[in-house]
């Protein structure tokens, strides 16, 4: 009696191996158990033959091209099975099993499903089998599949076909639930004992990921969707990670690629047909506080969140060479997860959480250029240019030779940073890094010239500025002769053209510009404005309302209409079109504040966050272009005034109304406060005090440290002849502003009413070296010196003033922006 027991124990010893994967130790003990009853050395040959079995297909992955290796050196396996599977015993059955494994990594299909047919596989009983027959069961099931699949249908009838498929679909869902069965009782196995294989090996993986593939490629998304819940939606446990990760990743490509908010299948709402299939089932999470996603993105997102989660903790950060491998795979995992990550959040304009998830991949991103260019990417989008830019260096870095990313770098420098040296410094390294014949030098050309441009703009010294100018021409000329057909290339000349007054020659190149792209909406308003420095307003008036046509929503192009009306039409006409605008801004702010202020406890992710974020955007743009539409100043002190007046308004706003802050972004509040400013100037042209100091006042609640309310608030004090209160806001403003043209010009008006013409010099001096171009400087310094007995002096200014008015456009030619796109 103690005999047999101890002969069940050896038995139970080697099963409890055999689901461990523990070979060696599983055959050591056959040999003992064979010493002990030779008529169970049948397990000595069983356990050395399904050992030499499985390390072959863990090395050697079933494919075509391995079947001449498995034929040569599974030859004594093939032996040892079969005389074992033709023998009356415990293991024959399992023996089986083995074998038509051993024939399908072999290639022979047919005789593969001999033997599962020879042993009725799909009518075995399932229940009270031990972990490793249950895992032989689902490679089994996978494996018949994977034949049927590979041999297709004996005949081209579509009956035949469909009922092959359904066949094909039956085994590999049960291959799933079967596989998944066996990881559980696993998992209860590992939790007593740790030693052991912990990973899973490719056919039991391949029998749970299969069917919701199948089912995809058969075209029933539905069905493929369904089955990729229920597996996801199984009690995990430590060997599925890896199972887990590639499940969820697939699961969220197949909503974002093949699903959209119409076709979209809730979860509570969907029923397998699976679940109607006789068969056992995996143990799977239930509950009543579960949290259920209840649309696409939010199921997308919540998919690669998981993902993401289980890549950044499973990811090889060992950098030895034997890990390379490894490493690369895993690294090429996680990037697929945070490619399809990045399309998600990018479709509901999440870029801040898109950043933080790239920072966490940073830790095992070390020199790989893809995650290092997605995440300066995700922090332009997010507005953090300061550090997409140090990121961008890094992936220049990384690619020396990649012009784009150099070009990106050298945009933000000029558009968003005002790094003017630091941006024509990356566009020459790109520059000296291609030849002449490079696709992509016009447009580096064009970079360089914008460079030059704005750099010339913001100096002080009129030789350097000469010189800057100079070289900006010549470098768009050069992109030109690169690229005739490049409608940004003549369209940055014409702009260049028309700041240094060549009108003329700007004209005809801007309108070449149009042949080529005549809806650019930045060549349409350089246009109208070159008609009115030729004095040509009704054709620029004909002009702008074409453009509105195209594009109705541009406040800058509608601010130029309302000085084209103010001079044609009078200021009173010029109205309509401001409360046109006070229309669209009221447009712009309640898409904003429902975006942003939103009372719902859940919030639904949908298009609309796209759409939203594209209003933001196109504000954002408007707002950098009527920023400075009175100055032609682009300095660095602008542009610092600029971003302290910003962060000092908001903080005296948010502190003046704790409790109620402004809803909706700050970038809409802005554009608000610069439509009541021009408002408050069509007013003072009118002459109605009470009108244009209640515009001044509501630009001082949106933005009440900002230099153009200091400035407007002069105007009014100006205009009631009060010049003690009117010059204490201009210098105000000079101090938030130092290089805002019209305070100094405004200043030294009143300075000169004042009787201090001495100063007024001083100021009107220090307004023409801000912008030379500017005729009322030139004017006003005239009428200034003239005061102080210098009249050859005041001729001069007077000559040069009239020179520069003749060319002089309605708006300044700053206010269209330098852009590379």
């Amino acid at each position: 009696m103690a005999a047999k027991v101890k002969l069940n124990r050896l038995e139970s010893e080697i099963e409890k191996c055999r689901a461990e994967r523990s070979w060696l130790k599983a055959l050591e003990i056959a040999k003992q158990l064979a010493i002990k009853q030779q008529h169970l050395d049948f397990y000595v040959s069983f356990a050395s033959a399904e050992g030499t079995l499985e390390n072959y297909v863990k090395d050697s992955i079933p494919l075509d091209k391995n079947h001449n290796k498995a034929c040569e050196q599974l030859i004594d396996v093939e032996k040892s099975l079969s005389n074992v599977a033709n023998s009356s015993n415990k293991l024959s059955f399992e023996a089986k099993l083995l074998l038509a494994k051993l024939h399908y990594c072999k290639g022979a299909y047919d005789e593969t499903l001999r033997l599962y047919d020879e042993i009725n596989l799909d009518n075995v009983l399932t229940q009270n089998m031990s972990p490793r027959v249950l895992q032989l069961l689902a490679e089994s099931f996978s494996i018949k599949g994977a034949c049927l699949e590979s041999k297709g249908p004996s005949t081209t009838s579509k009956f035949k076909v469909a009922e092959q498929e359904k066949q094909v679909l039956k085994c590999y869902d049960m291959a799933g639930d079967l596989a998944l069965l066996y990881i559980q009782e696993r998992e209860k196995m590992a939790q007593n004992n740790s030693s052991g294989d912990e990973e899973i090996d490719i056919l039991t993986e391949n029998a749970i990921k299969q069917s919701p593939l199948l089912y995809i490629k058969m075209g029933n998304i539905k069905q493929g969707v369904g089955r990729f819940r229920e597996l996801l939606r199984v009690v995990e446990s430590r060997f599925t990670q890896s199972l887990r990760q590639a499940l969820a990743r697939q699961l969220a490509e197949v909503l974002i690629r093949g699903m959209c908010e119409k076709t979209y299948i809730p979860i509570e709402t969907y029923h397998s047909d699976s679940n109607n299939l006789p068969r056992p089932q995996p143990r799977k999470y239930s509950g009543d506080n579960l949290f259920v996603p209840r649309e696409l993105h939010e199921e997308a997102l919540l998919l690669l969140l998981v993902a993401e989660a289980i890549a950044t903790r499973e990811a090889v950060l060992n950098r030895s060479v034997e890990h390379q491998e490894d490493r690369h795979i895993s690294y090429e995992n996680t990037t697929a997860v945070y490619d399809l990550l990045a399309i998600t959040l990018v479709r509901c304009t999440q870029f801040l959480k898109l950043c933080d998830s790239f920072e966490k991949a940073m830790r095992f991103s070390f020199e790989e250029f893809h995650i290092w260019h997605q995440f300066a990417n995700a922090l332009v989008c997010a507005g953090k240019y300061s550090r997409a830019l140090h990121v961008l260096k890094e992936c220049s870095r990384l690619k020396p030779r990649n012009t784009v990313v150099l070009l990106q770098a050298a945009k933000l420098c000029f558009e968003c940073l005002h790094l003017y040296n630091d941006g024509i410094n990356l566009v020459q390294q790109a520059i000296d890094s291609c030849s002449d014949n490079h696709p992509l030098m016009s447009r580096l050309c064009v970079a360089m010239g914008i460079g030059y441009s704005l750099k010339a703009q913001s100096t002080k010294l009129q030789g350097e500025r000469y010189s800057l100018h100079k070289k900006a021409l010549d470098t768009f000329k050069r992109a030109y002769e690169l690229d005739p057909n490049d409608h940004l290339a003549l369209f940055h000349l014409a702009l260049q053209l028309a700041i240094q007054r060549q009108i003329s020659e700007a004209v005809r190149c801007v309108k070449m510009s149009l042949r080529h792209k005549n809806d650019y909406v930045h060549s349409l308003h350089l246009l109208v404005l070159l008609m009115t420095s030729e004095k040509k307003y009704e054709e620029g008036m004909t002009l702008i309302k074409a453009a509105l046509q195209e594009y109705p929503d541009n406040l800058s192009l509608m601010l130029t209409r309302t000085k084209l009306e103010e001079v044609l039409l009078g200021p009173e006409y010029a109205l309509n079109t401001c409360r046109r605008m006070l229309e669209l801004w009221k447009e712009l702010y309640e898409t904003d504040v429902d975006d942003t202020t939103s009372g719902r406890k859940y919030r639904t992710l949908t298009s609309n966050d796209r759409s939203t974020f594209d209003r933001r955007s196109f504000a954002q743009l408007q707002l950098n272009e009527l920023n400075d539409r009175d100055t032609g100043s682009l300095r660095a002190e602008s542009v610092a005034a600029s971003r302290v007046e910003q962060t000092l308004s908001e903080v005296a706003s948010s502190a003046g109304s704790i409790l109620h802050s402004r809803p909706g972004c700050q970038e809409s509040w802005l554009l608000q406060a610069q439509i009541w400013l021009h408002l408050a100037e069509l007013y003072l042209s009118l002459d109605k005090m009470t009108e244009a100091e209640g515009c001044v006042q509501e630009t001082s609640s949106i933005f009440p440290l900002s230099h153009h309310v200091a400035f407007m608030k002069g105007r009014v004090f100006e205009h009631k002849h009060k010049y003690e209160e009117a010059k204490s806001c201009y210098e105000n403003a000079l101090s938030i502003n130092p290089a805002h043209t019209k305070s100094l010009q405004h200043l030294g008006i009143v300075l000169h009413e004042q009787g201090n013409n001495k100063m007024a010099e001083k100021v009107l001096r220090e307004a023409v070296n801000v912008d030379p171009t500017s005729h009322q400087s030139w004017f006003r310094l005239g009428l200034v010196l003239e005061s102080l007995g210098q009249s050859e002096a005041a001729s001069e200014c007077h000559m040069t003033s009239l020179g520069l008015e003749s060319t002089s456009p309605i708006v300044p030619f700053s206010v269209i922006p330098h852009m590379l796109q």
